[in-house]
């Protein structure tokens, strides 16, 4: 928690402290590493914010009753007795991870000296005069209380967050596990030898998919949390994938075409696994890299926010920037005007629209540059002008785009929706007719970039981060399982009466089917955020993935003992808070407004509310300190 007066101020012995690491004085601002990217540990937070809260708020409140004075005292021993017992859980912790030792002992000390220090200072229900020089107390020194919350907070706040790298390091365990298994998978020359690994991977894949999937719903991040949800759905439909490509290896051995269909899943699968790790233990993958080109979507609302900006502050940006801007947005849409796929009507109401938004800008560039000379109320009125018609022209490349990129979905989806190409190619390959499979793999090739090409336009016009993501999923899937299915079909033709071969050919053909499937559904999301039908999409609808189901480890049940502990705290302070007699009293009334304020911060927690991000969040914890 950052800006919270007293800076500089002295405080008793224990209360002046450390923040979260023992240099810093500056509370959680201090250390740029700390930052809380789960559910739990920012809804664990929530109630000990809010809680010693009520105690820095009434430190300079002239109103002190008997009963006022009581329940300072007793909220001040209900945060040290609740802190005590959430320190001695983190020690244990600290005691069975070597690691972890060091680090999670000092942020413990630090939480415990906090805990003492807010129970010295608040220790005034036996005083008849609390500014008695002879004892130190949360009136006579304003500063020390709000000094020892700060390291209080900061340091539970470290607890939680290294107690939350130890379900990080389950996470990499697992997938240590999983990956050592496969390497086994791919080196059996026999059944029987395949059999009793593969029994021992599902069990591995499945610890792996409830620690994920666990993970997953805690994360705080859409984006991430839409990533996660992708790399799962890879491993899921993987898994079947790898059964019949390894069988199908196994039963004929010296093929090669069966050999690089086996080769795919387990490259794939090592990919997706990777891409989990890389989300949980928040490192940036080599594979963002392409996320990083801007849709068109989102470099138009930028655009569009910079030039409406120019209302406020003539002076906040060059021309040369917006220039930039609407160059890059404009390149962008020779995804649409390059494209084989896009009808003729929508590429020239592209360019057309495009010729347009460079026009619109010159003109906005030519009054802004006046206004800036000569503020005149005419060249305002002109600049007004400008900006709503530049913002209008932006919006009409957006419904144009929106209507190319969907209007093409939609039409190729419909065109799809039988599967003759992916029939042809079962029929024939049953036939082992080799001729018939490679015209059929041809149609089949010419498909996927169909459809590839639509997930790159559809990602343009997704509206949000998470779509995007989900877009790129999608455009993955088409160019990794086209190929497979290929050499899935040339392995049958060349073995046409092998069951394994054939069964093979289905697994990889559903993946195709359900992948056009979820594209619908991704449609209709698509279509329902342009249209503005739902505030808040179901991004992850069109990824299964497994139920999420708590691991039993003892582990994780003294992580969330922890915030048991700390959830004490509002149980304790509450029933207090209810005793104070006067309810016009100073503090009940802070606390009332506080208690909205807390409310929505406890929103937040849960992805509702009007707080968005975790800056929000602790703004909000700032603002109620005052």
């Amino acid at each position: 928690i950052t800006g919270l007066p007293g800076e500089g101020s002295g405080a008793p012995a224990g209360g002046g402290g450390a923040g979260v690491s023992s240099s810093s004085s500056s509370g959680l601002g201090a250390d740029a590493g700390l930052e809380i990217r789960t559910r739990s540990v920012e809804q664990t937070l929530v109630p000990l914010v809010s809680q010693i809260t009520t105690l820095i708020n009434h430190k300079d409140k002239p109103k002190r009753s008997d009963k006022t004075l009581q329940a300072i005292q007793r909220v001040g021993q209900a945060v040290n007795l609740a802190v005590g017992r959430f320190v001695t859980v983190g020690e244990a912790i600290a005691n069975e991870n070597h690691e972890l030792k060091e680090e999670m002992s000092i942020a413990c000390i630090e939480a415990r000296r906090a805990g003492e220090t807010i129970a010295q200072l608040t220790d005034v229900a036996s005083l008849d005069h609390p500014e008695s020089d002879s004892h130190i107390t949360i009136f006579t020194d304003k500063t020390g209380v709000v000094k020892a919350a700060r390291l209080l907070l900061s340091s539970v706040t470290k607890v939680l967050v290294l107690a939350d790298g130890i379900v990080i390091k389950q996470i990499i365990t697992s997938r240590n596990k999983v990956l050592a298994t496969m390497e086994q998978l791919e080196k059996v020359n026999s059944f029987q030898e395949f059999v009793q690994i593969f029994s021992q991977f599902g069990n591995e894949m499945v610890e792996f998919a409830h620690l994920t999937g666990d993970r997953q719903n805690d994360l705080k991040d859409e984006k991430k949390k839409a990533r996660m949800a992708a790399s799962r759905a890879i491993l899921e439909k993987c898994t079947m994938m790898l059964l019949t490509a390894s069988k199908t290896c196994l039963r004929h051995p010296d093929c090669e075409s069966a050999r690089i269909n086996k080769d795919g899943v387990f490259h794939r699968m090592r990919l997706a696994l990777e891409q989990v790790i890389d989300i949980v233990t928040d490192s940036r993958p080599n594979g963002e890299n392409e996320m990083a080109p801007i849709s068109i979507y989102s470099g138009i609302k930028e655009f569009k926010n910079k030039v409406e900006g120019l209302r406020e502050n003539l002076y906040f940006l060059s021309k040369e920037n917006l220039s930039t801007m609407l160059e890059v947005i404009l390149e962008h849409t020779e995804d649409f005007t390059d494209s084989a796929y896009t009808s003729h009507e929508h590429r020239e109401h592209i360019l057309e629209l495009s010729k347009q938004a460079k026009m619109e800008l010159e003109q906005l560039v030519s009054v802004w540059m006046q206004a800036q000379n000569q503020k005149t109320k005419d060249l305002m009125e002109d600049l007004e002008v400008a900006i709503l018609k530049t913002c209008q022209c932006m919006n009409e490349l957006k419904r144009e785009v929106h209507s190319a990129a969907t209007s093409l979905a939609a039409d190729l989806l419909k065109y799809h929706t039988d599967h003759m190409v992916l029939k042809a190619l079962k029929i024939t390959g049953v036939e082992g007719n080799l001729e018939a499979v490679a015209e059929y793999t041809c149609k089949l090739s010419e498909q996927k970039e169909q459809l590839v090409e639509m997930c790159r336009l559809l990602r343009h016009v997704s509206g949000t981060e998470p779509l995007e993501i989900t877009c790129i999923h999608a455009e993955d899937t088409f160019q990794v399982t086209g190929p497979q299915i290929i050499s899935a079909a040339e392995t049958l033709a060349l073995h046409p009466s092998s069951k394994i071969a054939k069964e093979n050919l289905e697994v990889f053909c559903e993946a195709w089917e359900s992948q056009l499937s979820d594209m619908s559904m991704l449609l209709r999301e698509i279509n329902d955020v342009f249209e503005g039908r739902r505030g808040k999409n179901k991004h992850n609808a069109n990824l299964k993935a497994l139920k999420p189901v708590k691991l039993d480890t003892e582990e994780q049940a003294k992580i969330a003992k922890l915030g048991l502990e700390l959830h004490l705290l509002t149980s304790d302070v509450d029933s207090e808070t209810e005793k104070w007699e006067d309810q016009e009293n100073e503090i009940v009334q802070h606390g009332q407004g506080m208690s909205s304020m807390a409310y929505s911060m406890y929103l937040f927690t849960r992805g509702e509310g009007l707080l968005k991000t975790t800056q929000d969040l602790f703004h909000q914890a700032e603002v109620i300190y005052f």
